[in-house]
């Protein structure tokens, strides 16, 4: 009886494996796809390029205008766009939305439950100058979460690729200090009052207590549902360091009466988060 299993000698001489890594036959070739995902990159970088721009244009007519506020809203939307869009060339455009919105519903939750209880933040309430207000909380208070969450985590992810935990640690650290910017800004503007005004330029130590809280969560978050948490962007870290530079200037030169102690303090804190990252990669 013949064995029906094709022996050495009888394979034919000309018949070798198939590389690693080849389609089986009938599949479609690897090479369209990797000029599509490299389209897909060029396209994003470049629509997150131009919308940071806008940024930058959008929160420097706030800077010169007698009402700031009235740009507020697009500053923010422009920064939750561009950081998207530079996520998506990195992680696919689905598991940037996935990321963002898991963070803008972290911190519309954290929000939400804050001005109602004083947890995690401390006790405080929202104008109605940011509208709208769903549930109390603004919607842009809940994209910027997003946006920012998603460029903080970017510098941490070039600052610490190799650990999870440095990561999320780092990123909530990095955009809590955002917030030694964000809060004097927002009161300066009417935009929320605080019960029991602290040292801080009137915000108290619990507020940045809670930002760390939350912050964790969201790093987190950010970190589970992105393609490749360790990957580097560096869009996403650009829009950190632009945001880190424009308050720096802003509370320093441009704000009226300036402020160098919250220029300071804000520059230095946000500003070392880059520079962690980009010490790592011009150390390789």
């Amino acid at each position: 009886m013949g064995d029906a299993r094709e022996t050495g000698a009888d394979r034919p001489k000309h018949a070798r494996p198939e590389p690693a890594g080849c389609p089986a036959p009938g599949e479609p070739s690897p090479a369209p796809r990797a000029r599509a995902r490299g389209a897909a990159w060029w396209v994003f970088t470049v629509t997150g390029t131009v919308l940071l721009a806008a940024m930058v244009v959008a929160q420097v007519a706030s800077g010169l205008q007698p009402r700031p506020v009235q740009l507020t809203g697009v500053v923010v939307v422009l920064l939750a766009a561009s950081a998207v869009a530079y996520a998506a060339a990195v992680h696919t455009l689905a598991r940037a939305l996935g990321a963002f919105a898991a963070a803008v519903t972290a911190g519309y939750a954290a929000e939400w439950v804050g001005i109602r209880t004083g947890v995690p933040f401390g006790d405080y309430r929202y104008t109605g100058v940011l509208q709208p207000q769903p549930g109390g909380v603004p919607l842009i208070v809940a994209l910027a979460w997003g946006g920012m969450g998603l460029a903080a985590h970017a510098v941490a992810a070039a600052a610490a690729p190799r650990s999870r935990p440095s990561r999320i640690v780092l990123g909530a650290l990095a955009l809590t200090a955002w917030d030694l910017f964000l809060d004097p800004q927002m009161i300066r503007l009417g935009l929320w009052e605080w019960t029991d005004p602290g040292l801080y330029r009137g915000v108290p130590v619990s507020d940045f207590a809670g930002w760390l809280v939350v912050s964790l969560l969201v790093m987190t978050l950010i970190d589970r549902l992105v393609r490749h948490p360790a990957a580097r962007s560096p869009g996403l870290a650009a829009v950190y360091a632009v945001m880190a530079v424009m308050e720096t200037v802003g509370f320093a030169a441009v704000f009226q009466p300036p402020d160098p102690l919250v220029a300071a303090a804000g520059g230095i804190s946000m500003g070392m988060f880059p520079l962690l990252a980009w010490r790592r990669r011009w150390r390789k």
